[in-house]
This record gives C-alpha cells, sequence and structure tokens, in this order.
C-alpha cells in the first residue's frame, strides 16, 4: 500500500471537490484528491450553470476555459402551457456578465478544474480509488484509506456525492425530506435541428405531467419528464411504449424528435428527487460539503451552484487558524442558507409543477405578477446567487 502525508484530502472529484482542491493548492496547501472513477467517462447529471455559480468559476480563472470546450447560452427561464407564456424569467435583467443561465458539459468544468490543479507541485488526483475506509486517531478522522493508497491528512473533505461513501464511513446519519412530490426521467436525444430563436430553458405543461427541456451541447437537448414520486414502477410496468407517448403529449414541441430517437428504456435515467443533510457536516479532522451534506431537487439548478459556494466558504476556514470552531461556525452559517434555498425551491415546485387544479393556474399566474415587481427582482438575484454574497478569497492565493 502507497502511503501520502497531505494537508487535505479531498474525495470526490465533481465540481465542488476540485474547485475546494483549486483553492487550497493554490493558497500553498498540498491537497491529495481521491475519485472512485478512472476517467472522465461516466454518468453526469447537472449542466445548468447559475450566474453565482459562473462568478465564482470565473473567479477562479476556470469559466472561459471551460467555456472554450463548449456549451450554450440561456437568456430566460419560461414556464408555457399550450403555446402560452405563463412565467418568463428574465436573466438579462440582471447585471453582465452573468446575465445569462449556461448549459455546460459537467465534464467540460472537471477538466479545466483538473488541468489548472495539475499545474501545481503540491496536488495529486487519483482516479479509480473507492474510499474504503477512514483512518481515525483518537475519535478524530486522519485520513483515507482508498484502493492501493493510504492518504494521511489533516483534514478529509467528503465531496462525493448524496449517497457519500465518505458519510457512511464516519456513521454519520442522513436525514431524506420528501418534500417534494415528483421524480424525474431524463433522457438526452440528438437534435441537430433545433428550433429557431429559442434558447430558454423552458417547462412545458401540456396536459401531461410536466416537462423539462434545454438545449444540451453540442447537438443535443435534454428532456426531464416528471412523474409522481415513488411513481416510476407503476409507470414502467406498462411499457415502454406507453411512457414514450405520454412524454411526447407533454412536450407537443418535440413529439416529432421523440418519436424518432427514444427508442428504449435504457436511454431513461430515473433521479429520485429528495431533500436530504447529513446530521453533521463537520468533525474532528472531517467536512462534508455539496450533495454529501445537503440534497436538493433538480429545480433551480443549485446543486452544482451550492457545491461551489459551499467550496468558497469553506477554503478561508481551512487555511485559517480557526480549527475545529470554525468548521463549527461555518456549518452553523451554512445550514443557514442551505434552508432558504430550500423553502425557495420548495415554492419553485409548487408554483410551477403542479399539474391539475386551480392552485395549477392561479400559482404561476400570482408568480408572473410578483415577477414583474422589485420583489420578483429580489426572488431572481435569490436564485441566482443564494441568501448572501460569496466570492472566491483570491487574497489568500500564493504564487505558484
Amino acid at each position: 500500500m502507497t502511503t501520502f502525508d497531505t494537508d487535505f484530502c479531498v474525495v470526490g472529484g465533481g465540481p465542488g471537490g476540485l474547485a475546494l482542491a483549486l483553492m487550497l493548492v493554490r493558497s500553498g496547501a498540498r491537497v491529495v484528491v481521491v475519485e472512485r472513477s478512472a476517467s472522465m467517462n461516466r454518468e453526469y447529471r447537472g449542466e445548468i450553470l447559475q450566474p453565482g455559480g459562473q462568478m465564482l468559476l470565473d473567479q477562479l480563472g476556470v469559466l472561459a476555459g471551460a467555456r472554450r470546450r463548449g456549451c450554450h447560452v440561456h437568456g430566460r427561464f419560461r414556464l408555457a402551457e399550450k403555446g402560452r407564456s405563463l412565467l418568463d424569467i428574465d436573466y438579462r435583467r440582471l447585471a453582465a456578465p452573468y446575465d445569462h443561465l449556461l448549459s455546460i458539459p459537467q465534464r467540460h468544468v472537471l477538466e479545466e478544474l483538473l488541468d489548472q490543479c495539475r499545474a501545481y507541485a503540491g496536488f495529486r488526483y487519483l482516479g479509480g480509488a473507492k474510499a474504503a475506509e477512514l483512518v481515525q486517531e483518537n475519535g478524530a478522522v486522519r485520513g483515507v484509506r482508498a484502493g492501493e493508497h493510504e492518504v494521511r491528512a489533516g483534514c478529509v473533505i467528503g465531496a462525493d456525492g448524496r449517497f457519500s461513501k465518505v458519510r457512511r464511513l464516519a456513521g454519520i446519519e442522513g436525514d431524506r425530506i420528501d418534500v417534494f412530490d415528483f421524480d424525474v426521467l431524463w433522457c438526452k436525444l440528438p437534435d441537430p435541428d433545433p428550433e429557431p430563436g429559442v434558447p430558454d430553458v423552458r417547462i412545458f405543461r401540456d396536459g401531461g405531467n410536466p416537462v423539462i427541456v434545454y438545449r444540451s451541447w453540442p447537438d443535443s437537448v435534454q428532456i426531464g419528464w416528471t412523474l409522481p414520486h415513488r411513481g416510476y414502477r407503476e409507470i414502467a410496468a406498462r411499457g415502454f411504449a406507453h411512457v414514450k407517448r405520454e412524454i411526447m403529449r407533454s412536450v407537443p414541441p418535440y413529439a416529432g424528435l421523440i418519436e424518432r430517437e427514444l427508442t428504449g428504456m435504457r436511454q431513461l435515467s430515473l433521479l429520485d428527487v429528495f431533500a436530504g443533510s447529513a446530521r453533521e457536516w463537520t468533525r474532528e479532522g472531517l467536512v462534508l460539503i455539496g450533495d454529501s451534506a445537503h440534497t436538493h431537487s433538480p429545480l433551480g439548478a443549485q446543486g452544482i451552484n451550492l457545491a461551489l459556494q459551499d467550496a468558497a466558504l469553506l477554503h478561508p476556514v481551512l487555511v485559517g487558524s480557526a480549527g475545529r470552531a470554525g468548521l463549527r461556525e461555518y456549518e452553523r452559517a451554512r445550514r443557514a442558507d442551505i434552508d432558504t434555498v430550500m423553502r425557495l425551491q420548495v415554492m419553485q415546485a409548487k408554483g410551477m409543477l403542479a399539474g391539475r387544479g386551480p392552485a395549477a393556474w392561479l400559482r404561476p399566474k400570482a408568480a408572473g405578477l410578483i415577477n414583474r415587481t422589485p420583489i420578483g427582482d429580489k426572488i431572481l438575484r435569490r436564485i441566482a446567487y443564494g441568501p448572501r454574497p460569496i466570492s472566491v478569497r483570491s487574497d489568500l492565493f500564493v504564487s505558484n
């Protein structure tokens, strides 16, 4: 077994983990990233970057390179029903240059982050290494055993997703909160001839279950068909032809594309939508970030945003001398932020995805009225940037 001694061990090479690794290594720390996948050829979910996430990546000098690898700009988020726009959230009301949503393959962001991390002698990346055990001494976490490696570190950061292995190894319970009454069945279909003049992220409510649609790089479209929470087994039992017909009925502008390109259930990926929170985010020598600490609905595209914000807020705590008290204060303040985001996501779900009844008509109308007021501007900014301003502490960086 190969042993590494380092300042920080980040388990999970996603956006939050690699962004934090880059901040730490630029601050003069030694960092080892442990990632279970051997390559970037793995399944990804989130592709939409909110303005807040774009800003943080830009402050790290990563955004431009990631964008050059390929992306789509979306100026608006729209809720449509039978050709009528029920709600139109125009991101162009925000200040440039972050006045849009960005549909960008997560791989493009990760490759750019990893390339920049590798420019530093203090950085090491262990791909294809699955965390199997935490090294613990006197009740404190002192490292990770992963594959043929043992990484001894001053602090271990669990950034390994909603089903975090680090969280389980630490024996930290995670509370699942079923506040959302839908799941999402995703597919990504080739679409070389897209609708002209519609560069928006949209939700269609055309008689079936609401459907989320947006352009995906390079020539594809992402389609997310919502279905009742935990209702997939019942729907799938009726067969692929039934599922396909229902998706086509729910999103008429894309019915022809779906008929032509969706050929089997293996093209569909089910996202179990729930909220969740680890009961502890920090321990002596351990901290959880992103989905490892808190899990969210895909509505509002908050997952990557929140993970990048976690990294930016945690970075000065880790490189400072606040110790355990600093980690506890980070957790206390960040939990308040996450609770605010969760309430906003529940409000969005009720307003946009209610498919039937008076509320399905009334809530979007009310949201549309609010959207045209200063309160609407405030809500938009909160969705885009989060409950409070967060920036990368580049003043803590040292020369390469």
